[in-house]
Protein backbone atom coordinates (compact mmCIF):
# COMPACT_ATOMS: atom_id res chain seq x y z
CA UNK A 1 0.00 0.00 0.00
CA UNK A 2 1.47 3.24 -1.23
CA UNK A 3 1.81 6.07 1.69
CA UNK A 4 -0.63 9.17 1.36
CA UNK A 5 0.59 12.40 2.11
CA UNK A 6 -1.89 14.03 4.72
CA UNK A 7 -3.35 17.72 3.96
CA UNK A 8 -5.14 19.86 6.19
CA UNK A 9 -6.49 22.53 3.91
CA UNK A 10 -7.78 26.06 5.97
CA UNK A 11 -11.61 26.13 4.81
CA UNK A 12 -12.12 29.43 6.98
CA UNK A 13 -14.20 31.98 5.22
CA UNK A 14 -12.43 34.46 2.94
CA UNK A 15 -11.41 37.21 2.53
CA UNK A 16 -9.37 37.08 6.20
CA UNK A 17 -9.02 40.57 7.43
CA UNK A 18 -6.10 40.61 10.07
CA UNK A 19 -6.28 43.28 12.61
CA UNK A 20 -4.53 44.73 15.96
CA UNK A 21 -7.41 46.38 17.36
CA UNK A 22 -9.91 44.76 19.56
CA UNK A 23 -12.91 45.73 21.60
CA UNK A 24 -10.56 47.03 24.51
CA UNK A 25 -8.39 49.47 21.87
CA UNK A 26 -11.54 50.54 20.42
CA UNK A 27 -12.96 51.76 23.57
CA UNK A 28 -10.33 53.10 24.28
CA UNK A 29 -9.99 55.27 21.09
CA UNK A 30 -13.15 56.28 22.34
CA UNK A 31 -12.25 57.38 25.72
CA UNK A 32 -9.08 59.48 24.32
CA UNK A 33 -11.54 61.37 21.64
CA UNK A 34 -14.02 62.51 24.40
CA UNK A 35 -11.04 63.91 25.85
CA UNK A 36 -11.37 67.44 24.15
CA UNK A 37 -15.04 67.58 25.31
CA UNK A 38 -14.32 67.09 29.28
CA UNK A 39 -11.52 69.56 29.09
CA UNK A 40 -13.84 72.20 27.96
CA UNK A 41 -16.15 71.27 30.53
CA UNK A 42 -13.81 71.84 33.35
CA UNK A 43 -12.70 74.97 31.81
CA UNK A 44 -16.55 76.01 31.86
CA UNK A 45 -18.24 74.71 34.91
CA UNK A 46 -14.77 73.70 37.24
CA UNK A 47 -14.31 70.28 38.59
CA UNK A 48 -17.64 69.05 39.43
CA UNK A 49 -18.48 67.77 35.99
CA UNK A 50 -15.40 65.35 36.20
CA UNK A 51 -17.15 64.28 39.31
CA UNK A 52 -20.56 63.21 37.65
CA UNK A 53 -18.25 61.55 35.36
CA UNK A 54 -16.18 59.21 37.70
CA UNK A 55 -19.73 58.24 39.58
CA UNK A 56 -21.20 57.32 36.06
CA UNK A 57 -18.53 55.23 35.37
CA UNK A 58 -17.53 53.73 38.35
CA UNK A 59 -21.37 52.94 38.87
CA UNK A 60 -21.39 51.69 35.15
CA UNK A 61 -18.47 49.33 35.95
CA UNK A 62 -19.48 48.12 39.07
CA UNK A 63 -23.16 47.08 37.47
CA UNK A 64 -21.79 45.27 34.49
CA UNK A 65 -19.56 42.99 36.81
CA UNK A 66 -22.38 42.82 39.36
CA UNK A 67 -24.90 41.72 36.49
CA UNK A 68 -22.48 38.94 34.72
CA UNK A 69 -21.38 37.77 38.21
CA UNK A 70 -25.08 37.63 39.44
CA UNK A 71 -25.61 35.61 35.92
CA UNK A 72 -22.15 33.36 36.17
CA UNK A 73 -21.55 35.03 32.93
CA UNK A 74 -17.78 35.91 31.85
CA UNK A 75 -16.81 38.90 33.35
CA UNK A 76 -16.41 41.56 30.34
CA UNK A 77 -15.75 44.84 32.45
CA UNK A 78 -11.86 45.24 30.86
CA UNK A 79 -13.07 45.35 27.08
CA UNK A 80 -14.05 49.55 28.61
CA UNK A 81 -17.19 49.19 27.00
CA UNK A 82 -19.13 50.19 30.54
CA UNK A 83 -16.33 53.18 30.62
CA UNK A 84 -17.32 54.02 27.52
CA UNK A 85 -21.29 53.90 28.25
CA UNK A 86 -20.76 55.55 31.37
CA UNK A 87 -18.60 58.90 30.05
CA UNK A 88 -21.34 59.27 27.14
CA UNK A 89 -23.98 58.92 29.64
CA UNK A 90 -22.20 61.94 31.26
CA UNK A 91 -21.81 63.45 28.79
CA UNK A 92 -25.62 63.93 28.00
CA UNK A 93 -26.22 65.57 31.91
CA UNK A 94 -26.05 69.13 32.54
CA UNK A 95 -22.88 70.08 34.54
CA UNK A 96 -24.81 70.33 38.19
CA UNK A 97 -26.33 67.31 37.89
CA UNK A 98 -26.88 65.24 41.47
CA UNK A 99 -23.96 62.83 41.77
CA UNK A 100 -27.06 59.96 42.32
CA UNK A 101 -29.00 60.80 38.75
CA UNK A 102 -25.90 58.65 37.11
CA UNK A 103 -26.05 56.36 38.99
CA UNK A 104 -29.63 55.74 38.42
CA UNK A 105 -29.10 56.15 34.78
CA UNK A 106 -26.48 53.89 34.51
CA UNK A 107 -28.15 51.43 36.23
CA UNK A 108 -30.74 51.23 33.15
CA UNK A 109 -28.56 51.65 30.95
CA UNK A 110 -26.24 48.86 31.75
CA UNK A 111 -28.52 46.63 33.02
CA UNK A 112 -31.83 47.16 31.24
CA UNK A 113 -30.52 48.22 27.86
CA UNK A 114 -26.94 46.07 27.51
CA UNK A 115 -26.92 43.02 29.56
CA UNK A 116 -30.37 42.30 29.55
CA UNK A 117 -29.98 41.81 25.70
CA UNK A 118 -27.13 39.43 25.84
CA UNK A 119 -24.16 42.42 26.32
CA UNK A 120 -22.10 44.42 24.17
CA UNK A 121 -22.78 43.80 20.49
CA UNK A 122 -26.51 42.43 21.34
CA UNK A 123 -27.96 45.53 22.18
CA UNK A 124 -30.45 47.27 19.90
CA UNK A 125 -30.50 50.40 21.55
CA UNK A 126 -27.48 52.73 22.42
CA UNK A 127 -27.21 52.12 26.06
CA UNK A 128 -26.26 55.91 27.45
CA UNK A 129 -29.19 57.67 24.88
CA UNK A 130 -31.44 54.94 26.59
CA UNK A 131 -30.12 56.28 29.59
CA UNK A 132 -30.77 59.88 29.50
CA UNK A 133 -34.06 59.27 28.02
CA UNK A 134 -34.95 57.56 30.86
CA UNK A 135 -33.46 60.34 33.16
CA UNK A 136 -35.40 62.45 30.88
CA UNK A 137 -38.59 61.14 31.68
CA UNK A 138 -37.80 60.44 35.06
CA UNK A 139 -36.50 63.72 36.81
CA UNK A 140 -37.24 66.60 33.70
CA UNK A 141 -36.79 69.68 35.88
CA UNK A 142 -33.17 68.30 36.68
CA UNK A 143 -32.08 67.53 33.21
CA UNK A 144 -33.49 71.01 32.16
CA UNK A 145 -31.16 72.99 34.78
CA UNK A 146 -28.02 74.53 32.92
CA UNK A 147 -25.37 76.22 34.80
CA UNK A 148 -24.03 79.21 33.85
CA UNK A 149 -20.02 79.00 32.16
CA UNK A 150 -17.39 80.62 33.62
CA UNK A 151 -17.34 82.84 30.16
CA UNK A 152 -20.61 84.50 30.73
CA UNK A 153 -20.98 85.17 34.65
CA UNK A 154 -20.91 88.88 35.03
CA UNK A 155 -22.81 88.82 32.08
CA UNK A 156 -25.91 86.81 33.00
CA UNK A 157 -27.56 87.22 36.40
CA UNK A 158 -28.32 84.11 38.03
CA UNK A 159 -26.43 80.87 38.25
CA UNK A 160 -29.28 78.99 35.74
CA UNK A 161 -29.48 80.10 32.18
CA UNK A 162 -31.41 78.96 28.92
CA UNK A 163 -29.26 76.78 26.42
CA UNK A 164 -28.98 78.57 22.71
CA UNK A 165 -31.30 75.94 21.33
CA UNK A 166 -33.91 76.69 24.05
CA UNK A 167 -33.72 80.45 22.92
CA UNK A 168 -34.05 79.76 19.74
CA UNK A 169 -37.54 77.46 19.90
CA UNK A 170 -38.80 79.16 22.95
CA UNK A 171 -38.29 82.71 22.81
CA UNK A 172 -37.41 83.04 18.75
CA UNK A 173 -34.79 85.60 19.57
CA UNK A 174 -31.09 84.87 20.10
CA UNK A 175 -29.12 86.74 22.79
CA UNK A 176 -26.09 88.69 21.81
CA UNK A 177 -23.52 86.72 23.61
CA UNK A 178 -24.26 83.77 22.65
CA UNK A 179 -22.50 84.22 18.55
CA UNK A 180 -21.05 81.51 16.13
CA UNK A 181 -17.37 81.87 17.98
CA UNK A 182 -18.92 81.23 21.50
CA UNK A 183 -20.86 78.11 20.47
CA UNK A 184 -18.04 76.82 18.16
CA UNK A 185 -14.99 77.00 21.00
CA UNK A 186 -17.79 75.90 23.70
CA UNK A 187 -18.65 79.55 25.83
CA UNK A 188 -22.22 78.28 26.04
CA UNK A 189 -24.46 76.67 28.51
CA UNK A 190 -25.58 73.11 27.85
CA UNK A 191 -24.58 69.32 28.58
CA UNK A 192 -20.90 68.61 29.98
CA UNK A 193 -19.94 67.04 26.71
CA UNK A 194 -21.73 69.19 24.07
CA UNK A 195 -20.92 72.50 24.72
CA UNK A 196 -18.26 72.75 22.25
CA UNK A 197 -18.33 72.08 18.54
CA UNK A 198 -14.67 72.35 17.69
CA UNK A 199 -13.47 70.01 20.58
CA UNK A 200 -15.99 67.21 19.53
CA UNK A 201 -15.60 68.00 16.21
CA UNK A 202 -11.26 67.02 17.29
CA UNK A 203 -12.25 64.26 18.64
CA UNK A 204 -14.64 62.69 15.73
CA UNK A 205 -11.93 63.38 12.79
CA UNK A 206 -9.62 61.39 15.72
CA UNK A 207 -12.23 58.50 15.57
CA UNK A 208 -12.37 58.74 12.11
CA UNK A 209 -8.43 58.90 11.00
CA UNK A 210 -8.50 55.47 13.48
CA UNK A 211 -10.84 54.00 11.37
CA UNK A 212 -12.98 53.37 14.63
CA UNK A 213 -15.96 55.21 12.92
CA UNK A 214 -17.00 55.52 9.54
CA UNK A 215 -17.04 58.97 8.21
CA UNK A 216 -20.76 58.00 6.41
CA UNK A 217 -22.96 58.15 9.59
CA UNK A 218 -21.60 61.41 11.16
CA UNK A 219 -21.26 63.45 7.62
CA UNK A 220 -25.18 62.49 6.62
CA UNK A 221 -26.49 63.09 9.76
CA UNK A 222 -25.07 66.71 10.00
CA UNK A 223 -25.71 67.20 6.21
CA UNK A 224 -29.00 66.25 6.39
CA UNK A 225 -29.70 68.69 9.64
CA UNK A 226 -27.57 71.31 7.71
CA UNK A 227 -29.51 71.68 4.73
CA UNK A 228 -33.39 71.03 6.11
CA UNK A 229 -32.62 74.43 8.23
CA UNK A 230 -31.24 76.06 5.67
CA UNK A 231 -33.86 75.37 3.36
CA UNK A 232 -36.80 75.94 6.08
CA UNK A 233 -35.28 78.29 7.97
CA UNK A 234 -37.55 80.31 9.96
CA UNK A 235 -38.37 83.94 10.62
CA UNK A 236 -36.71 86.42 12.27
CA UNK A 237 -33.09 84.41 10.96
CA UNK A 238 -31.29 84.22 7.87
CA UNK A 239 -31.25 80.92 6.11
CA UNK A 240 -27.48 80.21 7.07
CA UNK A 241 -27.89 82.02 10.41
CA UNK A 242 -30.53 79.45 11.43
CA UNK A 243 -28.89 76.95 9.80
CA UNK A 244 -25.67 77.81 11.93
CA UNK A 245 -27.05 77.86 14.90
CA UNK A 246 -28.95 74.08 14.43
CA UNK A 247 -25.37 72.53 13.81
CA UNK A 248 -23.14 74.44 16.35
CA UNK A 249 -25.67 74.24 19.40
CA UNK A 250 -27.26 71.64 21.34
CA UNK A 251 -26.10 67.71 21.11
CA UNK A 252 -25.86 66.97 17.77
CA UNK A 253 -22.01 66.84 17.24
CA UNK A 254 -21.78 64.64 19.90
CA UNK A 255 -24.70 62.68 18.74
CA UNK A 256 -23.58 62.27 15.10
CA UNK A 257 -19.65 61.23 15.95
CA UNK A 258 -20.25 59.33 19.62
CA UNK A 259 -23.71 58.10 19.80
CA UNK A 260 -25.20 57.60 15.99
CA UNK A 261 -22.07 55.08 15.45
CA UNK A 262 -22.74 53.08 18.08
CA UNK A 263 -21.71 49.58 16.47
CA UNK A 264 -24.10 46.91 18.06
CA UNK A 265 -27.48 49.84 17.16
CA UNK A 266 -26.35 51.20 13.94
CA UNK A 267 -26.28 49.87 10.26
CA UNK A 268 -23.18 47.88 9.00
CA UNK A 269 -23.91 48.35 5.16
CA UNK A 270 -22.47 51.09 3.50
CA UNK A 271 -25.61 52.59 1.98
CA UNK A 272 -27.42 51.56 5.07
CA UNK A 273 -24.94 54.02 6.85
CA UNK A 274 -25.63 57.42 5.09
CA UNK A 275 -29.92 56.29 5.55
CA UNK A 276 -29.18 56.04 8.80
CA UNK A 277 -27.28 59.17 9.16
CA UNK A 278 -30.43 60.86 7.14
CA UNK A 279 -32.94 59.18 8.92
CA UNK A 280 -31.32 60.94 12.06
CA UNK A 281 -31.20 64.13 10.81
CA UNK A 282 -34.37 64.37 9.37
CA UNK A 283 -36.17 62.92 12.68
CA UNK A 284 -34.04 65.79 14.84
CA UNK A 285 -35.58 68.64 12.56
CA UNK A 286 -39.00 67.30 12.85
CA UNK A 287 -38.51 67.14 16.51
CA UNK A 288 -36.80 70.72 16.81
CA UNK A 289 -39.44 72.41 14.80
CA UNK A 290 -42.55 70.52 16.05
CA UNK A 291 -41.54 68.96 19.07
CA UNK A 292 -42.13 69.96 23.11
CA UNK A 293 -38.03 69.82 23.12
CA UNK A 294 -35.93 71.97 21.63
CA UNK A 295 -33.67 69.23 21.37
CA UNK A 296 -34.19 66.10 19.24
CA UNK A 297 -30.97 64.63 18.82
CA UNK A 298 -31.61 61.32 21.33
CA UNK A 299 -34.53 60.56 20.79
CA UNK A 300 -34.12 60.93 16.83
CA UNK A 301 -31.05 58.53 17.52
CA UNK A 302 -32.97 55.92 19.25
CA UNK A 303 -35.70 55.68 16.90
CA UNK A 304 -33.27 54.84 13.65
CA UNK A 305 -31.85 52.42 16.70
CA UNK A 306 -34.95 50.26 16.10
CA UNK A 307 -34.74 50.96 12.00
CA UNK A 308 -31.13 49.39 12.20
CA UNK A 309 -32.09 45.95 10.98
CA UNK A 310 -34.59 46.60 8.49
CA UNK A 311 -31.87 49.52 6.74
CA UNK A 312 -29.78 46.55 6.77
CA UNK A 313 -31.86 43.72 5.20
CA UNK A 314 -32.96 46.05 2.41
CA UNK A 315 -29.22 47.44 1.95
CA UNK A 316 -27.40 43.42 2.45
CA UNK A 317 -24.20 42.80 0.63
CA UNK A 318 -24.37 40.09 -1.42
CA UNK A 319 -21.44 37.35 -1.71
CA UNK A 320 -18.01 37.87 -3.14
CA UNK A 321 -17.98 36.34 -6.42
CA UNK A 322 -21.67 36.47 -7.27
CA UNK A 323 -23.13 38.66 -10.26
CA UNK A 324 -26.77 40.03 -9.90
CA UNK A 325 -27.36 38.01 -12.96
CA UNK A 326 -26.15 34.65 -10.79
CA UNK A 327 -29.11 36.04 -7.92
CA UNK A 328 -31.32 36.34 -10.27
CA UNK A 329 -31.10 33.06 -11.62
CA UNK A 330 -31.10 31.69 -8.55
CA UNK A 331 -34.25 33.50 -7.57
CA UNK A 332 -35.77 32.08 -10.38
CA UNK A 333 -35.10 28.58 -10.00
CA UNK A 334 -36.66 28.89 -6.24
CA UNK A 335 -39.62 30.34 -7.74
CA UNK A 336 -39.65 27.53 -10.25
CA UNK A 337 -38.92 24.79 -7.37
CA UNK A 338 -41.95 26.95 -4.89
CA UNK A 339 -44.52 26.24 -8.38
CA UNK A 340 -43.57 23.10 -9.18
CA UNK A 341 -44.24 21.97 -5.48
CA UNK A 342 -47.69 23.87 -5.83
CA UNK A 343 -48.43 22.54 -8.47
CA UNK A 344 -47.40 19.05 -7.25
CA UNK A 345 -49.79 19.16 -4.52
CA UNK A 346 -52.53 20.52 -6.38
CA UNK A 347 -52.31 17.70 -8.45
CA UNK A 348 -52.04 15.64 -5.86
CA UNK A 349 -55.44 17.27 -3.93
CA UNK A 350 -57.37 16.93 -6.98
CA UNK A 351 -55.95 13.21 -7.91
CA UNK A 352 -57.76 12.99 -3.99
CA UNK A 353 -60.95 14.14 -4.96
CA UNK A 354 -61.11 12.11 -8.20
CA UNK A 355 -60.96 8.78 -6.12
CA UNK A 356 -63.33 9.87 -3.16
CA UNK A 357 -65.68 11.37 -6.06
CA UNK A 358 -65.20 8.01 -7.78
CA UNK A 359 -66.20 6.16 -4.47
CA UNK A 360 -69.11 7.93 -3.90
CA UNK A 361 -70.55 6.94 -7.08
CA UNK A 362 -69.61 3.27 -7.03
CA UNK A 363 -71.39 3.35 -3.25
CA UNK A 364 -74.25 5.26 -4.64
CA UNK A 365 -74.82 2.82 -7.53
CA UNK A 366 -74.72 0.11 -4.60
Amino acid sequence: MENKERIVLDVAFQPQVRTNNDTQRIMLDVLIALIPALIVAVWQFGAYPLAVVAISVASAVFFEWAYRKLMKKTNTIGDLSACVTGVLLACTLPPTTPLWVPVIGSFFAIVVVKQLYGGIGKNFLNPALAGRAFLLASYALIMGRYAVPNSLKGVVDGVTMATPLAELYDTGVMPSYYDFGSMFIGKIPGCIGEISALALLIGGIYLIARKVISWRIPVSYIGTVALLTLIFGREGFSNVEWMLYNVLAGGLMLGAFFMATDYASSPVTLNGQLLYGVGCGAITVLIRYFGGFPEGVSYAILIMNLCAWAIDKAFHRHQFGVSKEDIAAEKAQKKAEKNAIKAEKAAQTAAMKAEWAEKAAKEAKR
